[in-house]
């Protein structure tokens, strides 16, 4: 059983690179994936399944396509597209995830996550997740006018973008100390996330036993994948 993991892929329409890529991935090579990860930030922003154009509709239709071929996707709330829901994933056919969430990836409990709550250095960042992610602000974002949740959606991007260039490097990255607690409490020794756009294995000791967190790479100007099979764990990326 092979097992593919991305992440941070920002499918928006003025990259249309990156939804031929993706398109292309799942008729090409994530063929031989019996299991599909998307672990957050599959939509620069999603602001409710109520919402349709294009680009939702041909990723939905391709990802429909994948389970008809016995492909399974699981997929998880980003800081971008934490509106995804129900409606999306039934008409996708793929599984939500909560983040965290633990698999058993080929006998080994392996935590996922986003990897967004993990920076907790950055205070801002963490107040505002806090507020978006508050089951009532959720309830209140999607029953707001498409026209008001188009909005603030661009003001919240601009707002992030604006703040993560004035920001040092350290402050929007993982907090090791949080890193470990969080794999200490689920009780694995492995570690996959995204959101910090920092592709990398990084070994790791915790409790005095090696573990490890790899990070998946954003789809800007690489496709970051990341395939398990029951041998080997291999990061890769090809250019878009």
């Amino acid at each position: 059983m092979r097992s593919l993991f991305i992440s941070d892929l920002h499918l928006e329409q003025k990259r249309p690179d990156i939804t031929r890529a993706f398109l292309h991935l799942l008729t090409g090579a994530a063929e031989e994936a019996d299991h599909l990860y998307i672990l957050g930030d599959f939509f620069e922003v999603w602001l409710g399944d109520d919402t349709s154009d294009e680009l939702s509709e041909s990723v939905i239709s391709a990802l429909a396509a994948r389970a008809d071929r016995g492909g399974k996707t699981f997929i998880m709330h980003g800081n971008r597209d934490f509106l995804l829901g129900r409606q999306f994933c039934q008409r996708a056919r793929c599984t939500l995830l909560s983040d965290p969430c633990v698999i058993d990836l080929h006998g080994e409990p392996v935590l996922l996550m986003h990897g967004d709550s993990l920076c907790i250095d950055d205070i801002d960042y963490m107040r505002m997740r806090r507020l978006l992610r508050n089951p009532l602000s959720r309830f209140i974002l999607r029953n707001l006018p498409r026209s008001t949740r188009e909005k603030i959606g661009r003001k919240l991007r601009s707002e992030s973008s604006e703040r993560t260039r004035m920001k040092p490097s350290e402050i929007t990255d993982v907090n090791p100390g949080m890193v470990a607690d969080v794999m200490r409490q689920h009780g694995v020794k492995r570690l996959i996330h995204g959101h910090t756009h920092r592709p990398d294995r990084h070994p790791l000791v915790i409790d005095g036993e090696p573990a490890e967190r790899i990070v998946l790479g954003d789809w800007d100007q690489h496709a970051w994948t990341l395939w398990a099979d029951p041998n080997t764990l291999q990061l890769t990326s090809t250019p878009l």
